[in-house]
């Protein structure tokens, strides 16, 4: 999470992982999902808080998921079904579940037939928002495997040189197992920055930086800027010139891959939610997983050895800053911005749930 969307030390109020995960399984309950579900998906979003994923935590999601509910957006009891399959692989359809419960079920689909057949990938339609790509496919790392999980964001991304959106944020996620150091886990949309960063923008009250969106005429802003009202979003690159044909190109493929091949449309044709792809790699069938994890060590220990640039205090990669996030917060909690926590406050009311986030 880069430093602009942090919470202010002044103002963030810090909530334990057991507390916060505690409080949204309530939430879940309430809104008519069955226990261990509810438990599941607060598994997902307490995730991205533990790691510093504000963007795909309880702060911007869960209110989000509360009006899905309560419009009837979200089925809370799925009953998921395989649509079409082969030894490896298989379509599956999500019945209008929480992306937060089935997208891991999906994925521990995958990872089962990679035990067997050294590779498992599974393609799912009529689903809805999944939360944290990461969660999806760091789920492949205790099983010695390499997880990929993607899936559809939402249609706000143009095209390089475009003026209507063509695909959507479309996140990758790629987690790969490691023996000692922290496991590359990367994480991001294609779009120039998640989606989910300009609401935080917006509530923080921070500028955006050049390159991201664009105003409502397509042209790329490139200043900081204030959030304005209509935008879109710039893909990864943000113009030609910094590369946004390929975090465009890219996007598209995660149209393909989901939706296309998940037979529900590709960009302003999509129809029936979202739609996700998940794939599980063995080690095993390709390497001694030994071997590899250890290798994996000797190459992110080089990368966070690597001399850094002048002014800059060091190299990370994908999956470290995260790493370290989760062992700060584990131990002193979750910051969240007031705002957050006024909302939990009056929605625990509301659905008469015990109040555990802070000490009043």
């Amino acid at each position: 999470m880069l430093d602009r969307f942090h919470v202010p030390h002044d103002l963030a109020v810090h909530v334990t992982p057991e507390d916060m995960h505690a409080t949204v399984t309530d939430i879940f309950l309430k809104m008519g999902m069955p226990a261990d579900d509810a438990a599941n998906g607060a598994d997902v979003l307490v995730y991205a808080d533990i790691r510093g994923i504000e963007s795909h935590g309880v702060s911007n999601m869960l209110r989000r998921y509360v009006e899905s509910f309560g419009e009837g957006g979200i089925n809370p009891t799925p009953k998921p079904k395989i649509v079409r399959e082969m030894p490896a692989a298989a379509m599956l359809d999500c019945d209008g579940g929480h992306g937060l419960v089935v997208g891991p079920m999906a994925m521990e689909m995958a990872i089962e037939r990679a035990k067997t057949y050294g590779i498992g990938t599974v393609t799912a339609n009529n689903g809805r928002h999944f939360g944290a790509a990461a969660y999806h496919a760091a789920m492949a790392i205790q099983h010695g495997m390499i997880g990929i999980s993607m899936t559809t964001g939402g249609m706000q991304v143009l095209p390089v040189d475009g003026a209507k959106p063509m695909f959507g944020l479309n996140p990758i996620a790629i987690a790969v197992p490691t023996n000692s150091e922290a496991p590359f886990i990367f994480d991001a949309s294609m779009s120039s920055v998640a989606g989910n960063k300009i609401a935080l923008a917006k509530r923080l009250g921070v500028d955006v930086a050049p390159g991201w969106i664009t105003g409502e005429d397509g042209v790329p802003m490139m200043e900081e800027s204030p959030v304005p009202d209509e935008y879109f979003m710039l893909p990864t690159g943000g113009t030609r010139e910094g590369g946004a044909h390929k975090g465009a190109s890219l996007g598209i493929w995660v149209e393909i891959m989901c939706a296309l091949l998940g037979s529900s449309g590709a960009g302003p044709n999509r129809r029936g939610g979202a739609a996700h792809h998940f794939i599980a790699y063995n080690v095993e069938a390709f390497a001694d997983l030994q071997e590899f994890k250890n290798e994996m060590d000797v190459y992110m220990n080089e990368i966070k050895s690597t001399p850094p640039v002048p002014g800059k205090e060091r190299v990370v990669y994908a999956g470290l800053p995260e790493h370290e996030e989760e062992i700060e917060r584990r131990e002193n909690g979750i910051p969240y911005h007031p705002e957050v926590i006024d909302w939990f406050r009056a929605i625990t009311g509301e659905l008469d749930i015990p109040w555990r986030l802070t000490k009043d």
